[in-house]
């Protein structure tokens, strides 16, 4: 199990205290937050969240906060790291955190009931990114796709697409590869398409689209209208033209909302401090993606679906969004 608390050395305090002799210790208290792989917008955001919390968040005593974002793989392993205690914190997509709590989908029989929120961040846009020759879903029967690695929540959307829209798994190629390897797949011609659910712009598709032609096809229409009714935390998204070099066209899609998460286990103050730092600092994360300026306080509780952490709770409840 990963140790949360750590005590840094000793630091000699200035003035008049070095003469004497007199020191002081500083406990460090680590904080990682597990995000997704490099190509897509968890780990840009928690690597600036990491920052903020640690240049802002404050705790009491002798002790200072000291967060690290970190490569993860993505929404359904995060939640299994959170549920085991692996890591303090993670970015998981409404729709897994959900079924992971209540033991749904792919954790039937693996409810992990120690999982608790913290709050949602921004909406995650589901790209379903193929050569130019593809416009359509159905053109995509016999073609080589990518979902993800199996059992992941871009794995587990791939097949509720493809029942939606009156096929199943053995009617594509399935490829596992990750955005960026997907992306590079893509350009080389050596896939037909990739299932990438990340805030947008994401940086595999921008990079992508730079150097070669790309289709984003639409979900919309009675398939899709079916899939929400199934998966209720899917709401319906327009990615507007010009997002992506050569797609000049509002492309409809869907879209779910990414939350932050924690375990029962973290400290209230700790829980309490982090989601004050995001909360109050979310134009540092504007900085880094435009997604983050969709992090607000008005939307906190957006999609939040599981117990809140009583640090949170207790945030939101002096900033009255809850009584």
């Amino acid at each position: 199990m990963r140790k949360t608390f750590k005590v840094a050395a000793l630091s000699v305090m200035l003035g008049g205290m070095l003469s004497t002799g007199v020191v002081h210790a500083e406990e460090r208290v680590f904080f990682g937050i597990a995000t997704g792989g490099t190509g897509g917008t968890y780990y840009p955001l928690g690597g600036m969240l990491a920052q903020t919390i640690t240049e802002t968040a404050k705790l009491d005593g002798d002790r200072a906060l000291s967060a690290t974002a970190e490569t993860g793989n993505a929404s359904v392993a995060n939640a299994a790291l959170l549920g085991r205690k692996g890591i303090e914190s993670a970015f998981i997509a409404a729709d897994v955190l959900d079924a992971a709590y209540h033991g749904s989908g792919q954790f039937e029989g693996k409810k992990l009931g120690n999982l608790r929120a913290l709050g949602a961040l921004y909406p995650e846009t589901v790209q379903l990114v193929a050569q130019p020759e593809f416009k359509t879903f159905a053109d995509l029967k016999g073609q080589s796709v990518s979902s993800g690695s199996p059992g992941s929540g871009q794995w587990q959307l791939l097949g509720d697409l493809l029942d939606a829209y009156g096929m199943n798994r053995d009617d594509v190629k399935e490829d596992y590869s990750s955005f960026t390897q997907s992306a590079e797949k893509l350009k080389d011609n050596n896939l037909g398409a990739s299932l990438i659910t990340a805030g947008t712009p994401t940086s595999s598709i921008v990079e992508l689209s730079n150097g070669h032609a790309v289709s984003i096809i639409p979900l919309e229409g009675d398939a899709i209208d079916a899939l929400r009714k199934a998966q209720p935390y899917y709401t319906t998204f327009t990615l507007p033209a010009g997002t992506y070099k050569g797609v000049d066209v509002d492309v409809n899609t869907i879209a779910v909302r990414a939350i932050w998460a924690t375990h029962a286990d973290l400290p209230e103050d700790i829980a309490y401090a982090v989601t004050k730092a995001l909360y109050e600092n979310t134009d540092a994360l504007a900085k880094v993606h435009v997604k983050g300026k969709e992090i607000t306080l008005k939307t906190a509780l957006d999609s939040v679906s599981i117990p809140l952490h009583p640090g949170a709770e207790r945030y939101y409840r002096e900033k009255g969004l809850i009584e």
